[in-house]
């Protein structure tokens, strides 16, 4: 047998793919991996309002998000590996419960403690549906069907960060922000009800891994000691980075320096989303044709421009147009990124598909967790701080990929 190469961990062939999941899989998957936009974009134009309620600062409003996402990152190491030894299914059912649950604790939150913790807890279990519906298309898929499907569900998933914030500043027209998490949990019911219904198990009990610590550690060496999934794992974390310091500023951004209304800022988080959704749709028809490491290379290129356009913009005084430019041509590169990403990372790592996923997973939401309460240190009125940290993970993701290595027989890239 030869032995890895330096830096590199050879991961066995795994076992020919299952059956392809159905339409109606999908179409769940992407739900349950909507999550985590679902219970953040939903409650942004709501962040005024809830720190005047809740007698907090912006960046006590703005560590619930950290909460969250502290919790989506805990879940995954928990639930992923999880998988890899008892099945998706089962970890999956339990998961959308208990998300229920901690949604209905946030609508009822009497303060910013108790939000705060619920956020965790409904991060925690709602992570559940983001690592296993990966896992689930690792365990269905192979080759240049993964990063289309991964592709794929981002655009299906995109449908909720347009209609989240939207539906968030019509909520707030007739409720108070303790709606809309009402609205999060009926969706979650929603979820609850597709996943006893429509999935089943994809993993046979043949290829499960045995639980315990050791092996536990062992499947985490394998995933870790791989450079193709490590170098993959950054970009798409270091991507997501650069959105992230996006999402938790802009309402902050547009509605308190820019002057923009909670319903206007709504519409515009829609329109870039539908710029991330449809940017997905074309790399999907991208990587039938051209390797998936050119697709992901020009989307990074894309990123970094948006970035330093929106850097520079900031420093010359944040005019509304440029700013809104640079905003939409930030999220409109990630659609080029984050699935074609996201499936290089997978593919290294076919036979730990939960643990994959997890440790990706739990890095890309602690960048977020970290992000949320760094973009917001210079108050409500300071736009520096969002344009210097996506510029930076920007800068971060793109050398990141510079060092993914080149798959042998796949021509100019990696095709899957």
């Amino acid at each position: 047998m030869p032995e890895p190469s330096r830096g590199s961990y050879t991961v066995p062939t795994p076992e020919p793919a299952p059956r392809a999941p159905t339409t109606l899989l999908v179409g769940l998957l992407a739900l349950l991996s909507a999550v985590a936009p679902l219970a953040t974009d939903m409650y942004l134009p709501a962040f005024p309002d809830v720190a005047t309620d809740l007698g907090t600062t912006a960046s006590g409003v703005q560590l619930t998000l950290t909460a969250f996402m502290l919790g989506l990152a805990a879940g995954q190491l928990v639930i992923g590996p999880l998988s890899d030894s008892t099945g998706r299914r089962g970890p999956l059912l339990a998961g959308t419960v208990l998300c229920l649950a901690a949604s209905v604790v946030c609508a009822l939150a009497p303060d910013i403690t108790v939000l705060t913790i619920a956020r965790f807890l409904q991060g925690f279990t709602g992570a559940a549906g983001i690592v296993l519906a990966r896992a689930i298309i690792t365990d269905t898929t192979r080759g240049p069907s993964t990063a289309k499907l991964m592709s794929l569900m981002m655009v299906i998933g995109g449908i909720m960060p347009v209609l989240a914030p939207l539906a968030g500043g019509v909520v707030l027209e007739f409720l108070d922000w303790r709606g809309i998490f009402w609205v999060v949990a009926a969706l979650v019911a929603v979820m609850i009800l597709g996943v006893a219904t429509v999935v089943r198990e994809t993993l046979p009990p043949a290829q499960r891994h045995a639980g315990g610590l050791r092996n536990l550690l062992a499947n985490a060496g394998t995933v870790l000691r791989h450079r193709g999934y490590v170098t993959a794992t950054l970009v798409f974390a270091m991507s997501f980075g650069a959105l992230f310091s996006y999402i938790s500023a802009s309402p902050f951004v547009l509605q308190n320096v820019v002057g923009l209304t909670p319903l206007q800022y709504s519409i515009v988080f829609g329109v870039n989303s539908l710029g991330l959704m449809g940017s997905g749709a074309l790399s999907i028809r991208l990587v039938s044709t051209l390797p998936v490491r050119r697709v992901l290379g020009g989307g990074l290129t894309l990123l970094l421009l948006a970035t330093v356009g929106l850097f520079t913009t900031v420093l010359l005084g944040t005019a509304l147009v440029p700013v809104l430019i640079c905003m939409f041509a930030l999220t409109f590169s990630l659609g080029f990124v984050l699935g074609n990403a996201s499936a290089l990372a997978m593919r290294s790592v076919p036979t730990a598909a939960g643990t994959g996923s997890a440790f990706m997973g739990a890095f890309q939401f602690l960048l977020g967790a970290a992000v949320a309460p760094l973009v917001g240190i210079g108050g409500e009125h300071n736009p520096m701080p969002m344009a210097a940290f996506a510029l930076g993970c920007a800068a971060l993701a793109g050398t990141s990929f510079l060092a993914i290595p080149r798959s042998p027989g796949d021509g100019d890239g990696a095709r899957s």
